[in-house]
């Protein structure tokens, strides 16, 4: 099924032109009874059935809205230009809203893609674009997106893990702009049968489980000590060597292997340490 254009005239002429073939029904009526004769009244009962069976032909559109005209079964087309118009009676008008419309999708339990339970949820700017795919193809469009969003949410945090430790591998807490890229993509594909686009998509919430957020939230705190640790290690390193290259470059004092080894550990142990460090100063000896 494709959208395509209905016949509609302006309404305002039809309209006008009805009500004075009303008054002239009214007019063959009053004569008709006013002589006794039964041909005026005829011809005004018959009028009276033109303008009723008319009547059914004037129809409305709101702006940012759509009517699928469907006549004894059959798909006329649609008439998107708000205004009053008149099209063949007997055609039934469907209402479709063009308006931006947001799904917000419960809060669902799924697994990630290393098996932790994880709660997610997303919301959904879309809006209908093919009037005639949104009423013929689907049952309901709206509870359509409804099942589609929640089908393409579970499907995303099963590819993705909810946090990776390795920088370079994507996850649902690390990279949400891709994710919600993503996200939206699936999404178009599958609501594409229903003249729907998606317009945007966000993760409005991400969390673990409660059963097991706990146990998670101590192995994140676990792994950021260990990448701070391993931070401030590089950096102690590298000072102790710039420190060691400065003494032997401007001949500041020669140390051998011995020396240079517990310099270094002097200061490994200030750098690193969680304490500030408390030196012993030696001043020299009595001998």
């Amino acid at each position: 099924m494709q959208e395509r254009r209905a016949w509609a005239i302006n309404g305002f002429l039809p309209f006008f032109l009805t009500l004075a073939l009303l008054g002239l029904g009214i007019y063959l009526f009053v004569i008709g009874g006013l002589a006794e004769a039964w041909v005026p009244i005829a011809g005004g009962f018959v009028i009276y059935i033109g303008v009723f069976i008319a009547w059914s032909g004037f129809f409305v559109v709101q702006p940012n809205e759509a009517r699928a005209l469907v006549l004894l079964g059959n798909y006329k087309g649609s008439t998107r230009q708000h205004g009053f118009w008149f099209t063949a009676p007997f055609t039934s008008k469907k209402r479709v809203s063009l308006r931006v419309r947001n799904f917000s999708s419960e809060k669902i339990k799924v697994n990630d893609a290393v098996g932790n339970p994880i709660e997610i949820a997303a919301v959904v700017v879309y809006k209908v674009v093919d009037s005639a795919k949104a009423l013929f193809d689907v049952q309901d469009y709206e509870h359509f997106v409804a099942i589609q969003s929640e089908t393409a949410v579970r499907h995303l945090a099963s590819r993705f893990p909810y946090d990776a430790y390795d920088e370079s591998e994507h996850s649902l807490r690390g990279n949400p702009e891709e994710a919600a890229e993503m996200l939206r993509g699936e999404l178009q594909e599958r609501l594409a049968a229903a003249g729907v686009v998606v317009l945007e998509t966000r993760l409005t919430h991400l969390a673990y489980a409660p059963e097991i957020a706990a146990a998670m939230l101590q192995r994140q705190q676990a792994s950021a000590i260990v990448a701070a640790r391993q931070k401030i290690v590089e950096g102690a390193v590298g000072m102790a060597q710039m420190a060691l290259q400065k003494l032997q470059v401007e001949n500041v004092v020669n140390l051998d292997e011995e020396r240079k080894a517990a310099m270094v550990n002097n200061l490994m142990v200030a750098i690193v340490g969680e304490r500030g460090a408390q030196p012993i100063i030696n001043t020299g000896s009595l001998y």
